[in-house]
């Protein structure tokens, strides 16, 4: 582990939308430098809401973020940006940008006032590209782009940013199995480079391969947190998920499937102390 220091903490936060019924309900977590965090749990569970309060785009009604020691929400915004970088499910609309200009905008927060880009920021940019399996792309309107290539093109604006924290949500599920397995090489590179990385998922698999830690999310508390080999056991899943799933292992890894009956594995899937092949 290169940096094992808290790059960011969650205190007893609770948040609801307007006088709505909490979302998040006393959660209190914390992201260190050099680890790649999970972040599981089902619908409406409350995990996108936590990272956009993580990130300061969200205020708690209770509780608090710290970064660094000290509150969040007392950093300037482009300070913020510095330090945590978000990344959505999707884009809420498409700018009428090319792909260049749209990742450059991740630089904003190393860039005085409106000034032009400076070849370090296009350098950035350029492996940022590379990083995500779009350079050749950088021209092409973001319209022009696959729902697959967009949701890449919002990790390399993350990416752009150089923040020590990448929050991110739900980043593989409009990509192939091929990009699937190469945005989390990706986010398990950066935690071993030393930043600190908790990424929204719905993949068990991908969460038991790759993460240091899984935090289990349900009706906005957080139920369970531990390593995958722990968190990802019937124990603590049935009670959240429900009974239909099969669990076994993969190459010394936890593995969990949807079944429609777990109880009796389908032809051509394995016994569940078999583990799939």
């Amino acid at each position: 582990m290169v940096n094992a220091a808290v790059l960011l903490e969650a205190r007893d936060v609770e948040f609801a939308y307007g006088t709505g019924a909490p979302v998040l309900r006393g959660l209190s977590l914390e992201l260190r430098g050099g680890r790649l965090v999970a972040l599981l749990g089902p619908n409406a569970a409350g995990k996108s809401t936590l990272l956009r309060v993580l990130a300061g785009s969200l205020r708690p009604q209770r509780g608090a973020v710290h970064s660094a020691g000290g509150a969040l929400l007392a950093l300037p915004v482009r300070e913020r940006a510095r330090r945590i970088a978000l990344v959505p499910q999707a884009l809420s609309s498409l700018p009428l940008q090319t792909l260049e200009d749209f990742v450059l905008g991740g630089r904003y927060a190393h860039q005085a006032g409106a000034l032009a880009a400076t070849r370090a920021d296009r350098e950035v940019v350029a492996r940022a590209l590379i990083d995500c399996d779009l350079a050749g792309c950088e021209h092409n309107l973001l319209d022009e782009l696959s729902g697959g290539q967009r949701q890449r093109a919002l990790l390399a604006r993350a990416l752009a940013q150089q923040a020590g924290v990448l929050l991110v949500d739900e980043p593989t599920n409009a990509l192939d199995p091929e990009h699937q397995l190469a945005v989390f090489d990706l986010l398990a590179r950066l935690a071993r480079d030393g930043r600190a990385v908790a990424v929204v998922t719905h993949d068990m698999n991908l969460a038991g391969q790759y993460a240091d830690e899984v935090l289990l999310l349900a009706r906005g508390e957080l139920c369970a947190r531990g390593a995958p080999e722990r968190i990802l056991q019937p124990a603590q899943l049935v009670p959240v998920y429900g009974s239909r799933l099969w669990f076994g292992s993969f190459h010394g890894r936890p593995c969990v499937l949807p079944a429609r009956d777990a109880g009796q594995a389908e032809p051509g899937l394995p016994r569940s102390d078999q583990g799939p092949r």
